[in-house]
């Protein structure tokens, strides 16, 4: 994998988050943010949704370098909305499962074949970039998506995004249907994995190491139920594991990230990989102790908290060991003895373990009962 492109679908799908609304001034902020670090495609909204989101995603496509895209049906209202919304790209869908054509669209295959034609050879008219996605893909009957699939490529789609609309796929049956695909027709590639399994960002890259081009993925993991391909996991993967190039600037990961979960509402959980507090925090004294030593003992190595712009963290708590209380007593000024150190480490373990937070008062106050003198205090005594 040399390289994949990142769409980002933040501002559309993760705002779909039960509860989650972004206000235009939110949008505008995560939108410059995303552009500035070098996203390829902003999926900025729903233009024809309301008038409120039709402004946002105008003033984003107007405001941003970067290609911007507008969602639409299969619908003449909402695709002129999208054109006059002055997006580059039109990301129009529509269902192609069998049960969601009988059971929520109320319409035959011949009809969803009929108007996917004709909404993107309006797309293509208007001279807008046009993305087509085949709703619910996985759940899709093999033969008639393939049949879609050759029919919007006749019509000139630039795009097909193949969704794992409600997230069933696995990295192995998800990279065998991008093959397929790919073996009819001779439009980009680009994927949308849901983590309904936890497997998004696992069938995002399965998607890209047979040929697709570029991944949906949403900061922070938000969306629909479960949520999308993280935007900074499958970023991190590519540029880290697979030593490809996204084109992202990776400094400003954490940073995006903690803006998309103040204005989303959705907190991201400490366990959450790239950006979640415990990401580069090491509590566990066997680990704190070689983490001092050498980070790459207990880290990637290959991803560092430099990358993402965060930093690493030594956790005090009922796991802590002596180096790591060394080395916190030595960053807030202590200059203690080995005797010293192993007398703040057992109150440590001991608060930890009545489940409390061990903070740097608590630790001062923990070394200043044990009798540790600080610093200045050593240097005025030589002196």
């Amino acid at each position: 994998m040399e390289s994949a492109r990142v769409f980002d679908t933040t501002l559309r799908d993760g705002e779909q988050s039960p509860g989650t609304s972004f206000s235009y001034d939110d949008k505008r902020q995560i939108a410059s943010i995303l552009d500035e670090m070098g996203t390829h495609v902003i999926e900025a909204g729903f233009p024809v949704n309301s008038d409120a989101e039709f402004e946002a995603v105008r003033d984003i496509a107007s405001s941003t370098s970067t290609t911007t895209a507008g969602l639409a049906r299969v619908v003449d209202g909402d695709i002129e909305a999208a054109l006059d919304s002055g997006v580059e790209m039109v990301h129009i869908f529509v269902s192609t499962s069998d049960v969601q054509i009988e059971d929520s669209m109320h319409a035959t295959r011949e009809e969803v074949v009929r108007r996917s034609v004709e909404s993107v050879e309006r797309i293509k008219a208007a001279g807008a970039t046009c993305m087509y996605s085949p709703m619910d893909a996985t759940r899709t009957d093999e033969a008639y998506l393939i049949d879609v699939i050759e029919a919007v490529t006749e019509a000139g789609t630039d795009w097909i995004n193949i969704p794992d609309t409600c997230g069933v796929a696995t990295p192995g049956r998800f990279r065998a249907l991008i093959e397929k695909v790919l073996n009819h027709t001779d439009a980009r590639i680009d994927v949308h994995a849901h983590d309904d399994f936890g497997l998004a960002t696992a069938n995002a890259l399965a998607g890209i190491e047979v040929g697709a081009e570029q991944a949906q993925v949403s900061v922070n993991s938000i969306g629909e139920r479960a949520g999308n391909a993280a935007y900074e996991e499958f970023v991190m993967a590519v540029e880290s594991l697979y030593q490809g190039d996204t084109g992202i600037d990776t400094t400003r990961i954490t940073e995006l990230s903690e803006v998309v979960a103040e204005k989303s509402g959705v907190p991201t959980p400490g366990n959450k990989p790239v950006v979640g507090d415990n990401a580069f925090s090491h509590e566990s004294g066997i680990h704190a102790a070689g983490v001092i030593e050498n980070s790459d003992t207990f880290e990637p190595g290959v991803m560092t908290p430099e990358m993402v712009g965060a930093e690493r963290r030594l956790v005090m708590g009922k796991h802590t060991g002596t180096h790591s209380v060394r080395e916190r007593l030595l960053e807030v000024g202590f200059d203690p003895t080995e005797e010293q150190v192993r007398a703040v480490t057992r109150r440590v373990k001991d608060y930890g373990a009545e489940k409390r937070r061990v903070t740097v008062s608590d630790l001062e106050r923990f070394a200043e009962e044990a009798g540790v003198e600080r610093q200045h205090e050593q240097e005025e005594v030589r002196v």
